[in-house]
C-alpha cells in the first residue's frame, strides 16, 4: 500500500469522480481529500490534500489490506477502490450523478458503496468535514434512520447510511463488517433533505450514471492504437466542463505545487480562454460537438461583455465573472508544506495576446462542422479590432510570467493565427470583414516572428527578441500551420529544444533563469512533452515520436490521469488532473496514429 508521506498521499495516488459541475478526488486509500460542493471554485468541504490536519476528509477503507488498487469501470467515470488482503477483498465504489439537460435539478450528490468482494471484510468510515476551507465551524447531529447532519454558516450536508454512526470530535465514524457479497450504501448530499436512504435508490443512480457515460463515450470516433488512453483523456476533459454554462476549467484543484516546498502554487479552477479553446479542438477531433457548441455560446457571452479598453479577459470563473481576486489561506499548511495556498488568480489581470489566436483557431475549426452565427462573428470582429490596436504591445505571454512584460514570440505567432483564421473563415462563409487589413496585420506578425524572433547565432526561434532563451511553446509552429514541419528554421529549433529543454521524453517549457519573476524550480511540463511528440511526428521522425509518446504514457497514474508536471523522481506535480495535458495527449495520439498508418 502506498503510504502517505507526512500525512499526504502522492498527487498521482488519486482518481476523480464528478457531476459536470465539480469533482471529488478519491485517494487509493479510500479517502476523499478534495471536494468543493456545487461548483469547481466553491469553498472546499474536504481539503486534507492541502492540510492533512485542518482540511477535512471522508474516508472509507478496509482493514488488513496490503494492496489497494483503483480502477474505473469500463467507459465510465465510476471509480472503484479495491482493498486486497490475504483473508478478504473489499471495495468502495464512488461516483457522482452527472448533471444533464434532462436533469430537473442538480443534487450535489456523492454516492459511495462499500462491498465485501471475497471473504469477510471489515471497513472503517470517518467523515470529518471542514467547511469553507476549514474557516467555518460546524455542528454534528445524529438522526435515527438517516445518518448524520452537518450544519454550518457556510451550508449543510446530510450523510445518509444504514451503518450506526458515532460522533468523533467534529465528525462521525463507524466500523462495520460485511460478509462476502454484502454491501452498504452511503450518500453525501450537499443541502440535501434530511431523510433516510430509499431502498434501491443508489442502484438506480448507478445505472443512470453508467449509462450516461457509456452513451457519451459512444460518440468518440477514435479507433486507433491508444484507444483506451485517448478515451480516458476524453472522459477526464468532460469532467472538467461546468455544464450550466459550458465553461471548462483548467484543473479542478488549487495550489498543488509545481515544486515541493516551493511557492509556485496556483488556483486553476477557472476557465482560461486558451485552455478551453485547445480542449474544444481536442474533443471536436474525437467527434464530441455538443461541448464545442456549449463553449461557443459561452464565448459569445464573453465577447458581448467585453470592454473596448480591456477587451477579453484571459480567464473567467465558471459563471463568466471576470472577478477572481487572489489571496492566500495562511491557516492551511499546503500540500506537504507547500505554501502559500492560493484562492483566486491574479493572472486574470494579465495581458496575454496569444488567447486571440487560440480562440479564432477553435472558432474556425468549429465552423467547419457547424456554421457560426452572424452575431458571434460580429462580436469576434470587434475583438480582432482590439487586437489590431494592441498586438505590438508587450504582454505576460502564454506562461503567465510575473516578471517584466515582453513581446513574446508565441504571442506574435498566435496573432498571425488569429488573422489567418479570420480571413479563411470570412472567405469560406462570405462574411463581411476588412480582409485586406487583417491580412496586412497577419503579415506583419509573421514577419516579426521571422525577422525579430529568429536568432541566427543559436539557430532557433527564441522566447522574445533579444533573448537567448528557448521556449517550448514554439513547438506548435507546424501544428498551427505557421511553419512547414520540415522548414529548416523549425527543424533547427526542434533540435535545440531536444538538446536543451528535453530529457528523454520529458520537456521543460523554458530554462529557469529568474525571467518569470518567481523563485524556485518546477517539473517538466506535460503539455510541452506531448507537443514535442506531435512536432516530431509532423517532422517525419515518426519512430522517435512513438518511442517518446509511449514513454510519456508511463508517467500517467494508475487510472490514466496526468497532473500538470512531472518531478525529478517521476512524481506528478501541479494541479490534478490537468486539461492541457490530456488535450495535448489526444492531439498527439491522433496525429501519430495517422502517421503510423501511412
Amino acid at each position: 500500500m502506498p503510504l502517505p508521506r507526512n500525512g499526504y498521499l502522492p498527487i498521482e495516488e488519486h482518481g476523480i469522480v464528478g457531476d459536470l459541475r465539480t469533482v471529488a478526488l478519491v485517494g487509493t486509500d479510500g479517502t476523499i481529500d478534495w471536494y468543493c460542493p456545487a461548483r469547481f471554485d466553491a469553498p472546499s468541504l474536504f481539503a486534507s490534500l492541502l492540510d492533512s490536519r485542518k482540511g477535512g476528509f471522508f474516508s472509507i477503507h478496509s482493514r488488513a489490506s496490503a494492496r489497494p488498487k483503483q480502477l474505473y469501470l469500463p467507459e465510465t467515470n465510476i471509480l472503484v477502490t479495491r482493498f486486497v488482503g490475504a483473508e478478504a477483498v473489499g471495495e468502495v465504489v464512488d461516483f457522482m450523478v452527472p448533471e444533464t439537460s434532462e436533469t430537473a435539478a442538480a443534487r450535489d450528490l456523492l454516492v459511495r458503496r462499500a462491498r465485501a468482494v471475497r471473504g469477510r471484510a471489515t471497513f472503517e468510515l470517518a467523515c470529518h468535514p471542514a467547511f469553507d476551507y476549514g474557516r467555518v465551524s460546524h455542528t454534528v447531529e445524529l438522526v435515527d434512520n438517516v445518518g448524520a447532519v452537518f450544519t454550518s454558516a457556510a451550508g449543510r450536508f446530510v450523510l445518509r447510511t444504514s451503518v450506526p454512526l458515532k460522533i468523533e470530535e467534529n465528525g462521525v465514524g463507524a466500523t462495520f463488517t460485511l460478509d462476502e457479497g454484502e454491501s452498504v450504501e452511503i450518500q453525501l448530499e450537499w443541502k440535501g433533505e434530511v431523510r433516510p436512504l430509499i431502498e434501491g435508490e443508489n442502484e438506480d443512480l448507478f445505472v443512470r450514471t453508467s449509462d450516461f457515460w457509456q452513451r457519451w463515450l459512444s460518440q468518440c470516433k477514435y479507433r486507433g492504437r491508444w484507444r483506451e488512453t485517448v478515451q480516458r483523456s476524453a472522459l477526464t476533459l468532460k469532467l472538467l466542463v461546468y455544464h450550466p454554462t459550458g465553461a471548462l476549467v483548467a484543473a479542478p484543484t488549487t495550489s498543488l505545487p509545481e515544486e515541493l516546498g516551493g511557492i509556485r502554487n496556483w488556483d486553476y479552477r477557472y476557465a482560461w480562454l486558451r485552455d478551453a479553446a485547445f480542449t474544444i479542438y481536442a474533443l471536436m477531433r474525437l467527434g464530441f460537438l455538443e461541448e464545442a457548441a456549449s463553449f461557443m455560446d459561452w464565448v459569445q457571452k464573453r465577447c458581448e461583455e467585453a470592454d473596448r479598453d480591456r477587451d477579453l479577459m484571459i480567464m473567467y470563473s465558471v459563471d463568466g465573472s471576470p472577478e477572481i481576486p487572489e489571496f492566500s489561506l495562511d491557516h492551511l499548511e499546503g500540500y506537504r508544506g507547500s505554501a502559500p495556498v492560493r484562492i483566486g488568480n491574479n493572472a486574470v489581470n494579465q495581458r496575454q495576446i496569444d488567447v486571440y489566436g487560440e480562440l479564432m483557431d477553435s472558432v474556425y475549426l468549429y465552423n467547419r462542422e457547424v456554421p457560426i452565427s452572424y452575431d458571434l462573428w460580429t462580436h469576434l470582429s470587434k475583438r480582432l479590432a482590439w487586437l489590431a490596436r494592441n498586438w505590438e504591445e508587450p504582454d505576460e505571454g502564454i506562461w503567465e510570467i510575473r516578471g517584466p512584460r515582453q513581446r513574446f514570440t508565441y504571442s506574435a505567432l498566435m496573432t498571425w493565427v488569429a488573422y489567418d483564421r479570420a480571413c479563411r473563415l470570412a472567405r469560406d462563409r462570405g462574411l463581411p470583414a476588412p480582409i485586406e487589413r487583417w491580412r496586412k496585420i497577419g503579415n506583419q506578425a509573421y514577419r516579426f516572428v521571422q525577422n525579430s524572433c529568429w536568432d541566427r547565432e543559436i539557430g532557433a526561434y527564441v522566447m522574445h527578441p533579444g533573448s537567448k532563451l528557448l521556449d517550448a511553446s514554439l513547438l506548435v509552429m507546424p501544428l498551427v500551420k505557421f511553419s512547414g514541419p520540415t522548414d529548416p528554421r523549425f527543424l533547427s529549433t526542434l533540435d535545440r529544444i531536444s538538446t536543451e529543454l528535453a530529457s528523454d521524453s520529458l520537456v521543460h517549457r523554458y530554462a529557469h533563469t529568474g525571467h518569470d519573476g518567481l523563485a524556485g524550480q518546477e517539473g517538466t511540463f506535460n503539455l510541452c512533452s506531448f507537443w514535442y511528440v506531435e512536432a516530431l511526428t509532423r517532422a517525419g521522425r515518426v519512430r522517435e515520436a512513438r518511442m517518446i509518446f509511449e514513454k510519456m504514457l508511463t508517467y500517467a497514474n494508475h487510472v490514466g490521469l496526468f497532473a500538470e508536471e512531472i518531478g525529478p523522481s517521476g512524481e506528478q506535480l501541479g494541479n490534478f488532473p490537468q486539461a492541457f495535458t490530456h488535450l495535448a495527449l489526444i492531439s498527439a495520439a491522433v496525429n501519430l496514429d495517422a502517421a503510423l498508418d501511412k
